[in-house]
């Protein structure tokens, strides 16, 4: 994409889709009990507020999708830029917005597993949105490494 604000756009609406990725995945696993076998007390509620925060947040964290590096590797691409949101979460939103301890221990002690795995699949979804709307992507390596 040659155009500043079109490379932008699309990088927001994949934030914005990796993050109801990111939801799904997450309400699926306190949904589902899969958070209680970890011993992780992560089970949101599937509500409109809870989500509308998460896709804002998750589109503004796309925008670090703007430089274009490994452009050949959704995983890992997809994997290092998950970790900004990942250690926000862990290290400014658990303990001291949430008021859940360092890294979220007083929710469990596998909560920064389970955190890392959400952000992963967040931006595994961000990164194959990206690229599949990347009007330049015949330039780049589309394998899956």
């Amino acid at each position: 994409m040659r155009n500043l604000f079109a490379w932008a756009s699309v990088c927001v609406t994949g934030g914005a889709f990796g993050a109801f990725a990111n939801s799904v995945f997450l309400w699926m696993a306190g949904a589902y009990g899969w958070t209680a076998a970890l011993g992780v007390t992560l089970a949101p509620e599937w509500t409109r507020p809870w989500l509308y925060q998460r896709l804002v947040w998750g589109g503004l964290w796309g925008l670090a999708f703007m430089p274009r590096f490994m452009p050949n590797s959704i995983f890992w691409r997809g994997l290092l830029v998950s970790l900004g949101p990942t250690l926000v979460q862990l290290l400014i939103v658990f303990p001291n917005q949430l008021d859940k301890g360092y890294l979220g221990l007083d929710l469990g002690n596998l909560t920064p597993l389970v955190v890392v795995l959400a952000n992963a699949v967040w931006g595994w979804a961000a990164a194959v949105w990206i690229l599949m709307a990347d009007e330049d992507r015949h330039m780049y390596s589309r394998r899956l490494r």
